[in-house]
């Protein structure tokens, strides 16, 4: 009987997801759903980027975390909108929750929305909440082969942000290794070395948000002769 109820709950939340991505693509917004394990760094990539392109585009946070506001209230001390998702023990965001979030958030103008989901590699996979893209955040301090370990979140993202670089001279940690075990799922695998301490590799990553931003507006634009 656990298979049927599984099938329900995921079907469930894509019915939602579909209706905010449909959404989302009339207000031209470009979501991306950040997953990582604990410590990894989605937050203070998420506080970077926010900083240091908030004269380029109208950006708002979902965080998602078992208790506590502390990611929202960093976040939003950028100058973000930032609405906080506790989850009460649950392992994952589900659409319904970013739906229920959204009632928080002026989208009108918004470029970007981001969702920082609960540290966890498995279930926040699993369950889409109407992204465009998945982001996924290994660490250097986590191990080479968290790819080929937790294989549907790396063949699933879009963006594979290798956080904390400037500790690879302390840890045992091999980028090209990491990188092979992700295109090997996902050749298009979009792969950005970086470290939010140092603000290395920190240009790719804009530089990619800037063309999906771009590509989403695009893809809605009326077409005139």
């Amino acid at each position: 009987m656990q298979i049927p109820v599984v099938r329900n709950i995921l079907e469930a939340n894509d019915r939602i997801a579909e209706e905010l991505r449909k959404r989302f693509a009339v207000q031209h917004i470009l979501v991306l759903n950040l997953i990582s394990s604990p410590g990894s760094g989605k937050t203070s990539t998420l506080e970077r980027t926010l900083t240091d392109l908030k004269d380029e585009f109208k950006m708002a946070v979902i965080e998602g975390d078992l208790t506590t506001d502390n990611d929202a209230r960093r976040v939003a001390a950028t100058g973000a909108q930032a609405v906080q998702i506790n989850t009460d023990g649950a392992c994952h965001l589900d659409s319904g929750m970013v739906l229920d979030a959204l009632a928080s958030i002026n989208t009108d103008g918004l470029d970007i929305l981001f969702v920082e989901n609960v540290g966890n590699l498995v279930c926040p996979a699993e369950f889409t909440v109407g992204e465009d893209h998945k982001v996924a955040l290994l660490s250097v301090a986590e191990g080479d082969d968290k790819p080929e370990k937790y294989p549907l979140l790396f063949a699933e993202a879009a963006v594979m942000l290798l956080n904390k670089v400037d500790l690879l001279p302390y840890v045992d940690f091999d980028l090209d290794k990491a990188t092979r075990h992700a295109r090997a799922l996902n050749k298009d695998i979009a792969v950005f070395p970086m470290s939010c301490r140092t603000k290395e590799g920190l240009p790719a990553w804009y530089d990619w948000l800037r063309a999906a931003v771009a590509a989403k507006k695009a893809k809605m634009r009326p077409v005139t002769d």
